[in-house]
């Protein structure tokens, strides 16, 4: 059987998050650029900017994804394939079976680290607490994770990374790769290469079979927390990219200033001359 590998970031905020900074356009461009197959936006609680970029990715070469990252209430979790907000300050494994319900997969973004809204490791599901493996395909029954984050490119030291990784392994989650990117330099810093079967082409790659994929553990990490083989491209090219979007940003803004600029001006023109006329009538209908 045929297969195909796609990289994927899977943890990316834009400009639409409380603490991210970059357009979506821009974010685009960018993964296409270093070699991305697809990147997933996830802002904080809110779904209008990655339902847009899933919408546009195909301009740029790349499989849209949805997503979210979703406050529980007892952490984060990444909503990734759901096309609407999932319910805020639910328990962790409601919000989980949500998800499923609603075609997606859930993952655990940075566990166990509470000063970044990590979910502590009692309020997990695990599959030893049902048939968490009787969904078919690989997948999960009922609301257990389908894959934690095993390396966030964010974190400052190892230590998080490697506790995450012994825990998916010890339950037999598979695990991601994220670059947790805010800034658009730290786009695919880390990432994902997911296999997908029965596929020819990274462009025959749908959304869908890299859900399935994450789904069933086909996947692959790839990162550090110095540059990964990709990232000798990342600076120069996030630096020349974000300057020339600016750039081409400021100079439509400047045509479009100019325009009103213009207009008003015209309009002033306009009414300057009526006021000029009716003043001159008044004064001529004074020698009638």
């Amino acid at each position: 059987m045929s297969s195909v590998t796609v990289s994927v970031d899977p943890h990316v905020h834009s400009a639409a998050s409380y603490d991210g900074h970059e357009p979506v356009e821009l974010i685009l461009e960018h993964a296409a650029e270093i070699g991305l197959d697809a990147v997933a936006i996830t802002d904080h609680d809110t779904m209008g900017a990655s339902r847009r970029a899933a919408a546009i990715a195909g301009e740029y070469g790349l499989i849209g994804i949805p997503g979210v990252e979703v406050s529980t209430a007892h952490g984060h979790l990444l909503a990734l394939g759901v096309d609407r907000m999932p319910p805020r300050r639910t328990a962790y494994a409601d919000t989980i079976r949500w998800v499923h319900d609603h075609g997606g997969v859930a993952i655990v973004p940075h566990p166990f680290q509470r000063s970044r809204h990590g979910v502590r490791r009692r309020d997990v599901p695990l599959p030893d607490d049902e048939d968490a493996w009787s969904g078919g395909a690989g997948g999960r029954a009922g609301p257990t994770p389908d894959a934690v984050e095993v390396f966030n490119a964010w974190l400052f030291t190892g230590y998080r990374n490697r506790r995450a990784r012994r825990f998916a392994t010890s339950y037999g989650f598979p695990g991601v790769a994220a670059s947790d990117a805010h800034h658009l330099q730290y786009v695919g810093r880390a990432f994902t290469e997911v296999r997908v079967g029965d596929r020819e082409s990274v462009e025959q790659v749908t959304a869908a079979d890299v859900l399935t994929a994450i789904r069933t553990g086909t996947t692959r990490v790839d990162g550090r927390r110095a540059p990964v083989r990709m990232a000798a491209r990342h600076y120069l090219t996030a630096a020349e990219e974000k300057s020339r979007y600016y750039a081409t940003r400021g100079a439509v803004r400047g045509v479009t200033a100019t325009v009103a600029g213009t207009r008003a001006a015209l309009s002033l023109g306009r009414v300057g001359v009526a006021q000029g006329l009716h003043r001159t009538r008044r004064a001529l209908s004074w020698f009638r």
